[in-house]
């Protein structure tokens, strides 16, 4: 049997403008795939469809607004695969004692990385082929609390239910989620220090590249026999 492809299929990647979710699409589109990138701030997706080869496009929506989701769901058609990206993981979602935890703040933040991917679900459930397939993203934090940082835990536990819950809902469409451990940007990239704070007791002592995560979003779309199932990308730290 040949090995699985995504050369001609499209891939919507809502949060492809930057870090993972663009390099999901760099990847995706060297495989031969259409790529439609979609984020909050419709500069930044144009500027990321300029950097991407022939194949992608893109455009702005708001995931707290179900009538933006909508909008962009009904201009997008039939399609193969949904990765969400969007909202940010790091620790610093919340840091410092929870009776200091601005509730109001917390709210806004799920919004997107909860809300925000249900709803995109919502409206994109019924454009995926029925081989297609859903990923969604958490972080290492989910199974690896860090003090200071309690929110990251629930909302990234809240993901990885939500995924096991929609496979069953969805089938036979696959619906999967990556659990990325500590994933490389232009800002950690300058904090040297703090990275090797972070990753030197991981069996791979180092932040990913978001590329090398990118890798198990392209497998979770392809492997055909996988569903309900949470890829966590690591480095090895769940081993130290």
């Amino acid at each position: 049997m040949p090995l699985p492809s995504l050369n001609g299929q499209r891939v919507a990647i809502i949060g492809g403008s930057s870090g993972i979710g663009f390099a999901v699409a760099e990847c995706a589109l060297a495989e031969g795939a259409q790529v439609v990138i979609a984020s909050s701030k419709a500069a930044n997706v144009e500027a990321a469809v300029r950097s991407l080869s022939q194949g992608a496009s893109g455009s702005g929506v708001d995931v707290s607004d179900e009538v933006s989701v909508a909008t962009f769901f009904e201009g997008l058609g039939a399609f193969d695969h949904l990765v969400f990206t969007a909202g940010d993981w790091g620790p610093h979602l919340f840091s410092g004692p929870i009776a200091k935890m601005d509730v109001g703040s917390a709210s806004e933040a799920l919004k997107v990385r909860f809300w925000g991917a249900l709803i995109a679900i919502k409206h994109a459930q019924g454009l995926i082929s029925p081989n297609g397939s859903i990923t969604l993203t958490d972080g290492v934090l989910a199974h690896r609390p860090r003090k200071g940082a309690p929110l990251s835990t629930a909302f990234g536990g809240a993901i990885e239910h939500l995924t096991r819950g929609l496979a069953v809902d969805l089938a036979p469409i696959r619906v999967n989620a990556v659990c990325p451990g500590l994933v490389l940007n232009e800002k950690l990239n300058r904090s040297r220090e703090l990275v090797r704070q972070q990753t030197e007791r991981q069996l791979i002592p180092r932040g990913a590249d978001p590329s090398e995560v990118a890798q198990a979003y392209l497998y979770l779309m392809r492997g055909g026999y996988t569903t309900g199932q949470v890829l966590i990308v690591d480095g090895g730290l769940m081993l130290t």
